[in-house]
């Protein structure tokens, strides 16, 4: 007894859609035309990747000071934690010191001073370096404000355009850095 085959039936035919009718098919053409402007494909002007580069330029250059005087907050915070330990021991004591990455042994007496000398160093370096990071964010400010930077997700605060004195560069037509 021989088993019937199987054969698929083949598959409907696509349905065919409305037809073509002009009357329906100009409005539709008039919608979906796009200005010549939203048509090309907008590549940005070398003055503009110019600015983004010198915008992210500044933001690394703030966030390496920013990071830099956050390694040496916890720094003095060590430094800190090891005077106030030390003060409370024999001066004659031994204790072990790196130098230039030697380990070196010392008393209490002669490493206490050198580490509070540390100390202070450490804390003028902290204090020019927030001077530095203020200046840095002042001026990250101002490159902002003179190119019309606008950080994705932002809010625009100024929703006018403005006219400032590069004429019509001051609108709306800002650069937008993500």
């Amino acid at each position: 007894m021989a088993l019937p085959s199987l054969k698929m039936a083949p598959p409907p035919p696509p349905h065919p859609g409305p037809r073509w009718r002009p009357e329906v098919a100009a409005p539709l053409a008039r919608r979906e035309r796009k200005s010549p402007s939203q048509s090309v494909p907008v590549h940005p002007s070398d003055a503009v990747v110019q600015v983004v580069s010198r915008f992210n330029r500044l933001r690394q250059d703030q966030r390496g000071l920013a990071s830099k005087a956050a390694e040496l907050e916890l720094e003095l915070n060590e430094h800190t934690l090891v005077i106030e330990t030390l003060r409370e021991v024999d001066p004659t004591r031994k204790c072990f010191r790196m130098v230039g990455g030697v380990l070196v042994e010392r008393t209490v007496k002669e490493v206490l001073p050198a580490l509070e000398s540390n100390r202070e160093q450490i804390s003028k370096l902290i204090e020019a370096l927030a001077q530095q990071l203020q200046a840095k964010g002042r001026e990250l400010s101002e490159f902002r404000e003179r190119h019309n930077i606008r950080l994705v997700g932002e809010d625009d605060p100024k929703s006018a355009p403005r006219d400032g004195p590069e004429g019509g560069k001051g609108g709306p037509g800002g650069v937008l850095v993500s």
